[in-house]
């Protein structure tokens, strides 16, 4: 079994804001799995689909996206789900939009959603799906960069890349790592 984890924040005036793009990716996934009940249990709205044969749990944590890490170490005890079993998709400003890379393991890269999960399972021996958003324009606070809605071709490259991690979370649970990041990084 496996727990994907799609980081974000909560509510309204969040949707589809750059620092969701773990929420958008794990709705696209949800979507090609037919996943139509979500229920809230240990912090995270949740549903379960079948991917490549095996039980996965898909989690939004309701928590905001500096806490997360609580939320996915509830799920991860209550389910029995070792951390070589965790794929968290997450934003990062250091990849260009719509472009994603995997990897096990590694840094945080200044990421507090990522931070706060290292702390919570004291390790950092976990997949991550990372969705490019890029860097913001000119002199434009990163903080409000990643809280806002991307617009006009920001919005289409941003989507292209919630659906690429989409589909390279089903490779990472059908194909295993190596075969994943020849075909998407």
């Amino acid at each position: 079994m496996y727990l994907v984890a799609g980081l974000g924040n909560p509510g309204e005036e969040y949707e589809h804001t750059r620092h969701n793009a773990g929420f958008d990716t794990v709705d696209e996934i949800a979507r090609e799995a037919r996943v139509n009940y979500w229920k809230n249990e240990c912090g995270a709205l949740t549903g379960k689909a079948v991917i490549a044969g095996e039980d996965v749990i898909l989690a939004k944590p309701q928590s905001f996206m500096n806490v997360s890490g609580g939320p996915v170490k509830k799920l991860m005890s209550a389910y029995g789900i070792e951390p070589d079993h965790l794929i968290v998709v997450h934003d990062d400003l250091d990849i260009e939009p719509a472009s994603i890379r995997v990897k096990f393991g590694g840094g945080l890269a200044g990421h507090n959603g990522l931070k706060s999960i290292a702390d919570k399972l004291g390790t950092r021996d976990w997949f991550r799906v990372r969705v490019g958003i890029g860097r913001p324009p000119g002199r434009m606070p990163v903080v409000d960069f990643v809280l806002t809605r991307p617009r006009k071709d920001d919005a289409e490259d941003f989507s292209q890349g919630c659906y690429r991690a989409s589909l390279a979370v089903e490779s990472l649970i059908r194909n295993g790592l190596q075969k994943t990041q020849q075909d998407f990084n």
